[in-house]
């Protein structure tokens, strides 16, 4: 296997499952992440939140945990990466209000990089107008950003437990879909893991 060299762009009130599990996950089969948030340094922290399904309307926000980056987001040259992870949560919906993020995110689209985003990380996507065309998937409440900004629906299926793979971009609607989205992602990323 050879180790990919991953972006992931998170900020305050990211997703925790979302952030986390993914960051731990490429770390666990060998690749390099660097974990990013504008206007922060490595060694800063993001306050994440924990949003859960319990038969509301909509998802519940607890408090999660603080996560540590690991590099300076100023310091990131896209070119030096070989995909992205963009997860969910409310971090991306001033995410894309960033022209630096919107920037990062149209390197990794218009050079066919693998990109990997859930949840609301869609909605970073969609700013970047980087979705024409692409079978998209997202939390139910982003669809309409989506579809507007070209893409292809992705019905939500099974709990939120499904994932999309549409050539270069791996999405998936929620947390529950982890095990189906990093599985897509690592072969996206051509990673093998041996029984």
């Amino acid at each position: 296997m050879s180790v990919k060299k991953i972006l992931l762009i998170t900020g305050d009130f990211g997703e925790d499952y979302e952030i986390m599990v993914p960051f731990q996950m490429l770390l666990m089969v060998g690749h390099e992440v660097h974990a990013v948030c504008p206007d922060k340094k490595a060694g800063d922290t993001v306050k994440t939140a924990i949003h859960d399904f319990e038969g509301d309307q909509t998802y519940t926000e607890k408090p999660g945990h603080n996560f540590t980056l690991n590099f300076d987001f100023d310091a990131v040259d896209p070119a030096n990466y070989d995909a992205l992870v963009l997860p969910g949560g409310r971090a991306p919906e001033y995410l894309r209000l960033n022209p630096r993020v919107i920037d990062i995110v149209r390197h990794f689209a218009e050079n066919d990089k693998p990109i990997a985003s859930i949840c609301h990380g869609q909605q970073i996507l969609a700013a970047a107008g980087v979705l024409e065309g692409k079978l998209c998937t997202a939390y139910p409440a982003v669809q309409p950003e989506v579809v507007r900004a070209g893409a292809k629906w992705g019905e939500v299926k099974d709990g939120a437990s499904n994932a999309y793979t549409d050539g270069n971009l791996v999405t998936a609607p929620a947390w529950p879909a982890h095990p189906a989205w990093i599985r897509q992602f690592l072969e996206v990323l051509g990673t093998t893991i041996e029984p």
